[in-house]
């Protein structure tokens, strides 16, 4: 019987790598072209569906040609083509399924699990999505790891026993991250991890599409934008500028009969692109990729001199600019004893080789990359896990109701660094309902948060008299861009002094209703119980907090509140004394 292999999957956005470990080595396996990477492609024709190279090669001629679905991945949005609609994890899954394919016919067995990569900024709901387009093909997907950490796995796998710092600096087709693990006796952790999940080199074949477009309009008064086909010619032409200009100080782009007006000669494109106009045009660009480098030296508490190697991952890194960015930012050249194509592949089958047993000496850990909690009273964040945590990991925290006789409460998942939920990214909510009726503060709510080692979220409510439980698992629909995510550290900075400000405010404000609440309570209960003084010194301390909350004047609220707290605690234990008096005496009769 063959034995098992798990193939590692590098699902990229303009393109996919599987590899596969032998004899303790990761090997990419070659497509059916005889080529290390397949363009992930799909086209449909004649009822037939195309994937890879042969699929891109009809892009400029197909309509029914999908590209770029990673992009996709998490969303609701539906793509048409053969005269269906799809979901992105059905167009994913066919280029899985192409992977998959071939994988088998060169190994001569079936493949049936795999370790896929995503990009370390991709949300539950886009990891999710992977997994799904996995099973589709047919695939059990045993683990999702984040690229820039399968990176260095491949990278590190022969130097186990040194101790050092890698940073690993991956721009794909579509997104980018920035991750700095260190690697020491085996185990490779993740310190920290940053990023932009809209950024990538299509942004680069973008910005030369616009530059055509805009040429095209002065020199013909004509706007291609509205000529589909037309444009996906441009795109093919960018693409291969943008390649050319990673070798050459100019690229020729020659589009003849790229347009067919009736009635006119057709229009006949013919360009030279300087390596120098190229780098202006796509500066903004390159200036996105600092924040992220900054961001994940700063959550890794480390500096610059303390980082031993540098990698480039993904193909948009050939581009000069790029490498010249990371060298000047960094300080020391990238080390490109690896294949930024492959190295991501690589590494997933690393992985995919320790899951089997194959390899036994090395411990991946990576982490979360933002804090995740749940809105409380007043809108508070109660945090449970901190950003940069490891992974996998649960957090439990009890919490209580906030009304008298609530039987029911709503979970509200929130993820960012402020500390009201306003200010945070919602992820999702759910209710935990048949709570007993009870005072507040009596009904004790655990509320537990799991991220698997695939970084997917899941989290549960449970009521610990009822036992009723209910739990979620997050599925965000949308995605963290650069603005958004730097937005967020940055937000949480800004504003860290306000929001403390804030948040002692509004936990004054509930400390001072829950003593409101536990004094009227205990004079209820205890009406038979209590002498004159005692209830009139109990309904003063409630009137006086209740002007003061109602005034807003949170520093007297605060000042009053431990002296009120300390008169409460007398007045139950005069009323203690007085009933345990009262039993002494029953029992002397």
């Amino acid at each position: 019987m063959a034995k098992e292999v798990i193939i590692g999957i590098d699902l990229g956005t303009t393109n996919s790598v599987v590899s596969i470990v032998d004899n303790g080595t990761p090997v990419v396996l070659e497509n059916l072209n005889g080529k290390r990477t397949t363009p992930s492609v799909v086209s449909f024709k004649d009822g037939e569906t195309i994937v890879g190279e042969n699929a891109k090669n009809q892009i400029e001629t197909n309509p029914d040609t999908i590209a770029s679905i990673k992009r996709l991945m998490g969303t609701k949005q539906i793509v048409k083509a053969n005269g269906k609609e799809y979901k992105p994890e059905e167009i994913s899954a066919m280029i899985l399924s192409n992977l998959k394919k071939y994988a088998e016919e060169k190994i001569g067995h079936k493949v049936e699990k795999a370790v896929i990569t995503v990009p370390a900024y991709f949300n539950n709901a886009q990891r999710e999505s992977t997994k799904l387009a996995g099973k589709i093909a047919g695939l059990e997907v045993l683990r999702i790891i984040n690229e820039p950490t399968a990176a260095a796995l491949s990278f590190g796998l022969d130097k186990t026993e040194e101790e050092k710092k890698v940073l690993v600096f991956d721009l794909g087709g579509g997104t980018f991250d920035v991750s700095i693990l260190e690697l020491a006796d085996g185990t490779f952790e993740v310190l920290s991890t940053a990023g932009d999940n809209e950024l990538g080199g299509d942004d680069w074949d973008h910005a030369i599409v616009n530059w055509l477009v805009d040429k095209i309009k002065k020199e013909h008064n004509y706007n291609v934008t509205e000529n589909k086909m037309a444009m996906a010619r441009l795109k093919q032409a960018a693409e291969k500028a943008k390649i050319d200009l990673s070798s050459s100080m100019i690229a020729h782009i020659s589009l003849p009969f790229l347009i067919f007006i009736e009635g006119q000669a057709p229009i006949n494109v013919e360009a030279e692109l300087k390596r120098s106009e190229f780098e202006q045009m796509t500066a903004s660009l390159l200036e996105r990729c600092k924040a992220p480098i900054d961001r994940a030296l700063s959550d890794a508490k480390i500096s610059l001199s303390e980082i031993n190697d540098v990698l480039l991952v993904g193909g948009s890194t050939r581009m000069p600019a790029v490498q010249t960015l990371v060298e000047t930012k960094l300080g020391k050249k990238p080390n490109k004893s690896v294949n930024p194509d492959e190295v991501v592949a690589m590494g997933a089958a690393i992985q995919g080789a320790v899951l089997a047993g194959d390899i036994s000496d090395i411990l991946l850990v990576d982490v979360t990359p933002l804090t995740l909690g749940i809105e409380t009273e007043h809108g508070i964040v109660a945090s449970l896990i901190e950003r940069n945590t490891r992974i996998p990991i649960t957090k439990t925290k009890t919490f209580t109701t906030a009304a008298d006789n609530q039987t029911a409460v709503t979970i509200h998942v929130v993820q960012g660094e402020r500390k009201l939920a306003n200010d945070c990214k919602s992820l999702g909510m759910f209710n935990l309902e048949g709570i007993e009726p009870a005072p507040r503060g009596t009904a004790q709510i655990e509320v537990s948060f799991t991220i698997d080692a695939n970084g997917i979220t899941t989290v549960s409510a449970k009521d610990l008299k009822s036992g009723k439980q209910e739990s979620k698992v997050i599925k965000n629909s949308s995605k963290l861009s650069d603005e958004e995510v730097d937005k967020m550290v940055k937000d949480a900075e800004a504003n860290r002094e306000a929001d403390e400000k804030r948040a002692q405010e509004i936990e004054t404000v509930v400390r001072a209703e829950s003593l409101v609440s536990k004094m009227k309570q205990s004079l209820e209960e205890n009406k038979d119980k209590i002498n004159e003084d005692q209830r009139k010194m109990s309904e003063e301390k409630i009137s006086e907090l209740e002007k003061l909350l109602e005034s807003k004047d949170y520093e007297t609220l605060k000042q009053k509140l431990d002296e009120i707290d300390k008169a409460f605690e007398m007045i139950n234990a005069e009323m203690q004394k007085q009933q345990d008096q009262g039993f002494k005496e029953e029992d002397a009769k």
